[in-house]
Parts: structure tokens; sequence; C-alpha cells
């Protein structure tokens, strides 16, 4: 080795110590990852417009805050049911191709939004169908999605790209609701709709660009989604992934409580609420953005363990808390350590997993993330029905961090997870 590139590794080294910021490599590095990105993004804030203007549509409709809220039973429903079946699908057919169909799926839906809307077909069954034919279309397409990005980007640059993906979503989240807001105020519910439709162009035109993406598997038989629980149960690392998330999302996950704590201990309104539900989503952006550290992280299910006790530690302070402003900064914190978690979890999959369960270890996921969240609103509901608002969400903090100390005690491969020595 010369004496320049010596320098020069000591130059990146000191680079990698001193960065704060996300790690932009696999958007300089990859064309078709930096396409399929940007596609992604400009396709959350569509699907965030969306969810938003049918919520709203369904509210003018009927006037009954119910019906909105089965809006979100028609959507939960197919996810948790197609997720395992689309990750099995991505694990047997080209990727690309099941990514497209799926996208352009979702485009079609958007464009027969929009085109009811013209109509002034106005029928709340419709808007339920659309909805749950959306959600189908999410579990085919994001199996598929989260399988290519380990086929586009070296091991390395997995955990950056992860942190760049947790951006993706949470910015959708964040900025697509309230323009879809604006949008219907000014144009109404078609406009947004076409919005959306158009916003899949994005994602459509870089899965085109992309090669195919046949998963690596030996034998031509479909893949199962019973081999991949198997799978599953016998890699017990990649299996406490999951157990680690269940620890946050149900036992600490105070959301369907909001609108009764700003009345009850701020004395707000639905503003209030508003604010409550934006504070965790707006930690979760920060930690995409000041991700750059976890690069310096090799023992990734210690990081895993430690975000989650972080989650239930703020959480908990979070129910002792009668000021608002300090009540939003602890939101805020779980939201971070709810998105570091993620980043590892996410990277732990794709690398420890082999190609072929890479769809199917994401099709788990979804369902844990889609069903996770909700028995945790009807825990955290039912706990403050029986004792307090107050008490069920300190108590549900504390449980998660007892539940993840636990877990640690009884993972001593999990916590010596080397990012360098993947095992499974």
């Amino acid at each position: 080795m010369t004496a320049t590139d010596a320098r020069e590794q000591e130059h990146e080294r000191e680079r990698e110590r001193r960065r704060v910021f996300a790690d932009l490599t696999p958007l300089r590095t990859s064309a078709d990852y930096r396409r399929l990105w940007f596609g992604n993004t400009v396709s959350w804030v569509g699907q965030g417009m969306t969810a938003l203007a049918i919520s709203l549509q369904v509210y003018d409709i009927t006037g009954s805050p119910f019906s909105v809220g089965l809006v979100g039973l028609f959507s939960l429903v197919p996810l948790v049911v197609f997720g395992l079946y689309g990750g099995a699908i991505a694990d047997t057919v080209d990727r690309r191709k099941l990514g497209l169909a799926s996208a352009a799926g979702s485009a079609v839906l958007s464009v027969a939004l929009a085109g009811a809307a013209f109509a002034g077909f106005h029928r709340v069954w419709f808007l339920y169908a659309i909805v749950a034919l959306q959600a189908v279309c999410a579990a085919l397409n994001s199996p598929a999605r989260s399988s290519m990005i380990p086929r586009l980007l070296p091991p390395e640059q997995l955990r950056a790209a992860n942190a760049l993906n947790s951006m993706v979503m949470t910015f959708g989240t964040l900025v697509g609701p309230s323009l879809g807001g604006l949008i219907v105020g000014l144009a109404g519910y078609q406009a947004a709709y076409l919005v959306d439709a158009v916003a899949f162009t994005a994602s459509l035109y870089a899965m085109w660009r992309l090669p195919s993406m046949l998963p690596d598997r030996k034998g031509g038989k479909r893949a199962s989604v019973l081999d991949g629980l198997r799978f599953l149960a016998t890699r017990p690392n990649l299996r406490m992934t999951f157990f680690s998330d269940f620890c946050a999302m149900i036992l600490a996950h105070p959301r369907a409580l909001f609108p009764a704590v700003a009345v009850l201990w701020y004395g707000g309104d639905a503003k209030t609420a508003g604010l409550l539900v934006a504070a965790p989503a707006f930690g979760a952006l920060l930690g995409g953005v000041l991700s750059g550290w976890q690069g310096r992280i090799r023992h990734h299910g210690q990081a895993i363990l430690i975000a989650v006790a972080c989650w239930g530690t703020a959480i908990a302070v979070f129910g002792l808390t009668r000021n608002l402003w300090l009540g939003l900064l602890f939101l805020a914190l779980a939201g971070y350590s709810d998105t570091v978690s993620m980043i590892f979890r996410n990277t732990m999959m794709q690398v420890a997993a082999p190609d072929e369960m890479r769809g199917r270890l994401q099709g788990v996921f979804i369902v844990v993330v889609a069903g996770g969240p909700r028995l945790g609103d009807f825990l955290a509901g039912s706990a403050a029905d029986l004792t307090s608002p107050a008490v069920a969400i300190t108590g549900g903090g504390i449980a998660c961090v007892v539940a993840v100390g636990l877990l640690a005690l009884y993972g001593r491969g999990f916590r010596r997870y080397d990012a360098l020595d993947p095992t499974p």
C-alpha cells in the first residue's frame, strides 16, 4: 500500500467518524437505486394524498366517524391476508414484473377514483372496495420492491439505503396528507386522485428501467408461505427482529389515546391531537436524516434492543408529563428510536437472509407492521378504560422495557450479531 492510499483510507475513516447526516452513497453509486428511491418518494406522497382524500370523501358522504374508521379496516385485512402471499409470489416470479404490475394496478385504481369523482358517483361501498384493492396491490408491491434493493447495492450500503428508505416513508406520511387536504380544498377529490395516478408514473418508470429480478432459487417449484415460516422458525436472529418490534408496537403504542390525552392532559382539541400524532413522525424523519453515525455500528442486534428500550422509556416518560411541549419532545424521541430499530431490522433481514427468502420475510414484516400497531391500539384503549390513560401509557412503556430486557437475556446470539459476519 502506498503512502497516498494510506492517507486516503485514513481520511475516509475520519469522514466516517464525523458523519452525522444520512449516508448518500447508495444514491451516488447506483442509478437504478436512485431512480427507485425518487420514484418511491413521489409515490408515497401521492398515496398519502389519496388516503386523506378517501377519508374526507367517506365522511362527506356519510357524516359518520365510524364509517371513516372502517376505511382502516378495509385496508388492514387485505394487507394481513395478502402480505404473506405477496412475499411468496415475490420469491417465485420476476420481482421487477411483479413490482410493475402492482404499481400499475395502484395507478389504475387512482384513475378509477378520479373518474368516479368526475362522474359524480359517490358511493361508500365503491370507496371501500378501492381501498381494499389498493391494499392488495401494496401487499404485492412491497415485498417485490424491498427484495430488489439487495440486488442493486453491495451489502455494506444496505444500512444506508434503509435509512434513506425510512425518510421516504416518513416524508410521504407527513407531506402527503397535508398536500392532499390542500388540493381537495382547492380543486376537489378528483384532483387529488389524478395527482396520485400521475405520481405513480415515477415509480413505474424506475421499475421499467431495472434489469430482470428473478429470485435466486433452486428448482422451479413455487415458493411456499409455510416454507418461509419454517425458515424463520429456525433462524433465531431474524426471528428476534420481529419479537423486539412486537414489544414496542403492542405493549407501548399509545396512538389510540391521543384524542383523550389532548383533552384531559393538555386542555386541547383536535389540533392538539394532531400535534401528538405528528410528533413521532417528525422524530422518525430525524431518525433517517441523522443516521450517519449508524454506519459505525457492527452489532445490529444490540442496537435494535437498545432502540426499542429507548422507545419504551420515552413512551413511559410521556405518560408522566403534563406539559405539551415536553410531551411532544418525548414522542419525537420515541419516533427517532423506532426508525433506528427499523433501519437495523431491515438491514439484518436483507443481509442475513438468502435471496430466495427475502420476499417472504418482507411479507411477514408487512403483517407485523400492519397488525402490531392495531393490537397495540386495542391493548392501550382497553387498559385506559380499566384504569386511566396515564397508567395505560406509562405502564405500557415500562412493560416494553421489561419485555425487551427479557429478550436480551434470552437472545445472546442476537446481542452478539455482527454485521461483518451475519448469521440468520
